[in-house]
Order: structure tokens, then C-alpha cells, then sequence
């Protein structure tokens, strides 16, 4: 897996995670961020509800609108 990116992704993915916890107002437990070459960013943790997935994800695709997205993050009632 190649996590070079021309965003700086190491210092991105601080910055991003910070954004999202802001969004979802640290609602998404065992967040991570992760940058794959092949794959753009992909987004991993538990939300308990839709909705907090989707803030997420627009967190996300409000700073970087043009990478792709996979929003891995599971949703447990």
C-alpha cells in the first residue's frame, strides 16, 4: 500500500481527523483515516447512527471535494 500523496497525507490525516471528530462531535468511535494510492481516503470506525456516518463522510468531501471517498465506517445500534 503507498501512502504518498501530494496533499502530505501524514499531516492531512491529523488535520482531517480533527475535522471530523468536530463534525460528528467525536460520535464515530475507533476513527481512522487512511490514504491508499489506488483507493483515495478511506474512513473506518463505528457510528451509532446514519447520520453521524454521513457528517462524517461530508467532512471529508468538504476539504477535499475531488478524491475519492470510501466510507468504511459500520453503523452499531
Amino acid at each position: 500500500m503507498n501512502r504518498q500523496h501530494p496533499i502530505e497525507f501524514p499531516r492531512e490525516a491529523g488535520e482531517l481527523r480533527r475535522l471530523v471528530e468536530q463534525r460528528t462531535h467525536h460520535r464515530v468511535r475507533d476513527l481512522s483515516i487512511e490514504w491508499e494510492q489506488d483507493r483515495g481516503v478511506i474512513l473506518r470506525g463505528r457510528a451509532g447512527s446514519y447520520h453521524i456516518k454521513q457528517l462524517a463522510q461530508h467532512g471529508i468531501l468538504d476539504v477535499l471535494p475531488n478524491v475519492p471517498l470510501i466510507n468504511a465506517i459500520e453503523v452499531q445500534n
